[in-house]
């Protein structure tokens, strides 16, 4: 592995730290060296905290002068949460940038390098840049469409059942699979499902990790039917539940009051025969700064994502049992396409064991 790769290969898994804290930001890490020894590290924490280039660059001192400058994100330019961190690149005397990908997001998108090459540094970009778009990825999808990250997940049978024709399906996948899953709850912004999976099976949606946080849970319910008694209502949770109901559904303004105590939002959104218009209720969880979205929902909630295209990735659970049913429910239901030829094409595909169950991801599309 050539030096640059080496070093931004460290700033990359420094990037990572940040998975579950940073969001609405981007995973950003970066390592500065000098003269063949690294004099400075630093990693985005969360929104508002310092950037890492100018926590690497306060680790450094003295020594970040003449110094090289690894970054898997071009550098900001402009004023947010935080100064522009290319003011503080130049000020500190770094001779060289080099960096992974240019920042999607239109307020910076190559004026922060071009700035630093008007200041007289060199700037090397592409270093590994596949492996920083893809550790980036939800954070591009949101800054560049203004809506979250797709993501649905799914544990089923190895004949493709999540519930025997009863309903049952606890527990299909083992410890090591559900363990997995709380992990992907703590680095999501939101867990959304449907008003049946809360009327069937009660879920409460939190993450049950040392350390982990809940993210927004967010119920689809057009004709407000959520029982004030679910175990998804938690006031001891330090996230929202936002209840997506129809634009036509009345609240008398004290039970809105009462919900709201409980740490419900009310949301109201356009309806079509019972059904939520999804690409609506993306556009208003941007808004919320929700840039990233698992859908945790039955048969036809991940029915209703894939068939308007908006399910950017998905976490397929696979347990070594079989089924069987015609009336067991499996992970897309809804009216099914009618051609081979008209299917979505799972791209990237990836596989790994977790105890008995493998986990296929991979991203869903279509070609046009």
């Amino acid at each position: 592995m050539e030096v640059d790769e080496r070093y931004m290969q460290m700033a990359l898994e420094l990037a990572r730290r940040g998975k579950g804290t940073v969001s609405p930001n981007p995973m950003v890490g970066a390592v500065l060296v000098n003269r063949g020894e690294i004099t400075g590290t630093g990693f985005h924490q969360e929104p508002g905290s310092p950037h890492a280039e100018v926590i690497a660059l306060e680790n450094a001192g003295d020594e970040a002068r003449e110094g090289t400058l690894y970054i898997n994100l071009e550098p900001c330019s402009h004023y947010g949460r935080t100064p522009p961190c290319v003011d503080a690149i130049i000020k500190a005397g770094v001779k060289k940038v080099v960096i992974a990908m240019e920042d999607p997001n239109p307020r910076v998108a190559g004026t922060g390098k071009a700035k630093l090459r008007q200041a007289g540094i060199q700037v090397v970009t592409g270093v590994l840049e596949d492996k920083a778009l893809q550790l980036n990825e939800v954070f591009v999808k949101y800054i560049t469409t203004g809506r979250p990250f797709v993501i649905v997940k799914t544990a089923m049978t190895l004949d493709g059942k999540i519930s025997t024709r009863t309903g049952d399906s606890r527990w299909i996948t083992g410890e090591a699979s559900r363990e997995v899953v709380h992990k992907i709850r703590h680095e999501v912004d939101g867990i959304v499902v449907g008003i049946g999976t809360v009327l069937k099976d009660d879920p409460a949606l939190t993450t049950r990790l040392e350390g982990g946080k809940d993210a927004t849970r967010i119920v689809i319910d057009a004709w407000g039917r959520l029982p004030r008694d679910s175990r998804i209502i938690n006031p001891s949770s330090t996230a929202d539940l936002i209840w997506v109901v129809g634009e036509d559904i009345f609240l008398e303004e004290e039970e809105k009051k009462d919900l709201s105590g409980k740490g419900v939002k009310v949301l109201k959104l356009p309806s079509k025969n019972g059904e939520i218009c999804l690409a609506s209720l993306l556009e208003a969880l941007a808004q919320r700064e929700i840039s990233s979205l698992l859908v945790e929902g039955g048969g036809t909630l991940n029915y209703g994502f894939l068939k308007e295209n908006l399910v950017d990735k998905v976490y397929m659970f696979i347990a070594p049992l079989l089924c069987g049913g015609k009336e067991a429910v499996t992970p897309f239901e809804g009216k099914g396409i009618a051609w081979i030829s008209q299917a979505w094409k799972v791209k990237k595909a990836g596989l790994e064991y977790y105890g008995d169950d493998l986990l296929f991801t991979g991203y869903p599309g279509r070609e046009m």
